[in-house]
């Protein structure tokens, strides 16, 4: 019985293969007319338009300088803290223990009321950046649109987000999107 089921499957095998050597051989069905020039696609890389181009080297200069204000509050309330708890070191043993409790409450709660500030400096700054974030993408689906239309594209992806394997040099449109991206800054500007 085996040995049947084996040439049976055998059989059915050099069928399908001979069937698929066969269909591989046959002509192709006729195609509808060939399109006059080949689909374009381009790419462009984000992160390196945000890093290189007018206003995304602006927009990262202003967070920066909101996060060196931040910055600069936070050092001013970390020496505070310090100079709370050096007191209370030092003088921590000369005090009366309600005084000495009072002291560190009032430690406790800066401490506690830094921590929270840092964590809204945080959250504040990541909203920013998102907000910022969104108005260059904003601004930058108009220029590629328009840059991909005038060169004659069919799709332009995003680098690194579309898991793009290969990419030739030429199909590379960055720095084409900076430059019009820069220069409709600039016109925006003079308006």
């Amino acid at each position: 019985m085996g040995g049947v089921l084996r040439r049976s499957a055998l059989a059915v095998s050099v069928i399908v293969a001979l069937a698929t050597a066969a269909w591989a051989q046959a002509p192709a069905a006729p195609v509808a007319a060939a399109p006059a020039s080949p689909p374009r696609v381009g790419f462009i890389d984000v992160q390196r338009v945000l890093a290189r181009s007018a206003a995304g080297v602006a927009a990262r200069e202003q967070l920066e300088r909101e996060r060196g204000t931040m910055q600069r509050e936070m050092d001013g309330k970390r020496q505070e803290l310090e100079r709370l708890r050096d007191e209370l070191e030092k003088k921590g043993p000369l005090m009366t223990a309600e005084a000495r409790r009072e002291k560190q409450d009032a430690f406790e709660r800066k401490r506690r009321d830094a921590a929270r500030l840092a964590d809204d400096f945080q959250k504040e700054l990541e909203k920013k950046e998102q907000m910022l974030l969104q108005h260059v993408l904003q601004d930058l689906s108009g220029i590629v649109a328009r840059v991909g239309k005038e060169r004659g594209y069919h799709i332009i992806v995003e680098k690194r987000g579309a898991m793009v394997l290969y990419a030739s040099a030429e199909a590379d449109l960055t720095d084409e999107v900076i430059r019009a991206y820069d220069q409709q800054a600039g016109t925006k500007g003079k308006k």
